[in-house]
């Protein structure tokens, strides 16, 4: 009895309740983003030239003359969400059974109960689990790659990487363990509860199924793109969607010039008659020279008149 009111007489301690709620933030965060993240990378299912926009605009390229963007902010950014990462799952492994007498205690539990909710969150654990190997996998190749983020570039680290695997896995991870996640946040924080609790949790449920199957539609679409993708470039890989699409418009715009015959053309030229002058002077000289000497003949003088004196 003594000792009972020795620990009735504790102050109980609020660390717990402060690291739930760091949990739930950075769950609520994460969850969110990972939203936002897969509509992005749902882009590549309008083509090339939509995902690589979007590429760019997470660059800053509106920012640079050059167009190029700054691989640097996705390097930031992909540290905060890998900050967060880690920080949640420390937060989120103290309420895993960590022996497997307590493995099997609460599947015994699961088993008894039924409940939904339960099983729930028992998926959250195996895939919380899963993806704490497989996405820091995938951020650690973000971080020291930040300007990899391309339509090529992806889909040769999906395929030519042998990476479609891991992507696949940790798709079906991720979409599983936020949608629940933002599921559980919402019923464990009351949000959206409404007049009617029970009927606001059927709701959220629908709510929950629905978003699942949206984002793993597009997920799994967008990687099967990325994989035809790569399948085609295979014979071109490290080669940049940019580099590609500049060498394209290049050929399209010789082939929009008009053919030009660069044989040498032959010019006829106009026959001329070349008449030879000849000064009249040197005509003369050359007729005064072939023509004989005319000698002057005089009378001779006999000495007798020629007329007779008249009688």
């Amino acid at each position: 009895m003594e000792s009972y009111t020795i620990e009735s007489n504790k102050k109980k301690s609020r660390l717990p309740a402060r690291l739930d709620l760091a949990q739930s933030g950075t769950g609520l965060i994460l969850g969110l983003f990972m939203w936002v993240h897969m509509l992005l990378v749902g882009s590549v299912i309008l083509g090339k030239g939509s995902f690589n926009f979007v590429a760019k605009t997470m660059e800053l390229s509106f920012l640079s003359d050059t167009g190029h963007g700054y691989p640097i902010a996705v390097f930031f950014a992909v540290l905060t969400i890998f900050t967060l990462f880690i920080l949640h799952a420390l937060l989120g492994v103290r309420k895993f059974p960590i022996s497997w007498k307590q493995h099997r205690i609460m599947r015994d539990q699961m088993v008894m109960m039924n409940h939904t909710d339960t099983n729930l969150w028992y998926i959250q654990v195996v895939s919380g689990f899963l993806m704490f190997f497989l996405g820091s996998v995938h951020l650690y190749v973000m971080l020291t790659h930040p300007g990899s983020i391309d339509p090529y570039l992806s889909a040769d680290r999906v395929v030519s990487g042998n990476m479609w695997f891991l992507y696949l896995i940790l798709l079906i991870c991720v979409e599983l363990h936020g949608t629940i996640g933002i599921y559980r946040l919402c019923m464990k924080w009351g949000w959206f509860a409404g007049k009617d609790a029970r009927a606001s949790r059927k709701k959220m449920k629908v709510l929950k199924n629905r978003l699942t199957i949206f984002f793993l539609s597009v997920g799994v679409l967008a990687l099967l793109v990325f994989i035809v993708i790569g399948i085609n470039h295979r014979d071109q890989v490290g080669e940049r969607y940019e580099t590609h699409a500049a060498a394209a418009q290049t050929i399209e715009a010789q082939e929009a010039l008009p053919e030009v015959d660069l044989a040498p053309a032959v010019v006829e030229e106009p026959v001329v008659e070349v008449h030879p002058v000849v000064e009249e002077s040197a005509v003369e000289a050359a007729q005064a020279a072939e023509a004989p000497a005319v000698e002057e003949v005089h009378p001779v003088d006999t000495g007798h008149d020629s007329e007779k004196p008249a009688e």
